[in-house]
């Protein structure tokens, strides 16, 4: 897959163990920055960045409001807040009204980055327990972007996975690690 220029990816229950797998695989000169989701409750501090850059072994932050998206960064949005990209490929934290439940949301961050990076954006859907990312996804795929969703029957909860599938036709269904294999492999665009 060539001319990634940022990875999006929403997850929710199951997603921690999820995303070890699917990032642990990248390569040490792996350049794309990587933007998640994963649902969180709101009302405590979360340690997701740090846990994942203890197992990653690579550069992971929460994200942070203005800050500006790095190559080889892997960020997380952090609890209470929407993550959103803005043009000029900075973060931008929201306290918007939860979508589906959610604050982070999948779909918002999805469709912000569409927006921004179009055909260059590649956007994975895995587990969880309801239908946040599945419009977002569509979204990413009608601006041009890739997309791929874990396949449900490899999902610790399919039901996430399902409402993608049913709202559009992802490039790739894949299992964690035929998505952490493809990752591995992205070569970035030449802009």
């Amino acid at each position: 897959m060539k001319g990634v220029e940022a990875v999006v990816i929403g997850a929710s229950a199951g997603g921690v163990a999820a995303l070890f797998t699917v990032l642990g695989g990248l390569p040490a000169d792996f350049d794309i920055p990587v933007l998640c989701v994963l649902h969180l409750p709101d009302d405590r501090h979360s340690q997701l960045a740090e846990v994942l850059q203890r197992r990653l072994l690579r550069p992971v932050l929460q994200a942070c409001d203005k800050q500006a998206i790095a190559p080889g960064l892997i960020y997380v949005a952090g609890p209470g807040y929407h993550l959103s990209v803005e043009a000029d490929l900075t973060l931008s934290l929201s306290q918007e009204d939860p979508v589906h439940f959610s604050r982070p949301a999948i779909d918002f961050l999805f469709t912000s980055a569409a927006d921004v990076f179009g055909r260059g954006l590649l956007g994975v859907l895995l587990t969880g327990a309801n239908e946040d990312g599945a419009q977002g996804l569509a979204y990413i795929k009608n601006s041009g972007g890739r997309t791929i969703v874990q396949d449900p029957r490899d999902a610790q909860v399919a039901l996430m996975p399902e409402a993608a599938l049913a709202l559009h036709t992802p490039d790739l269904i894949l299992s964690l690690s035929g998505i952490a294999q493809l990752l591995a492999t992205l070569e970035t665009s030449a802009c």
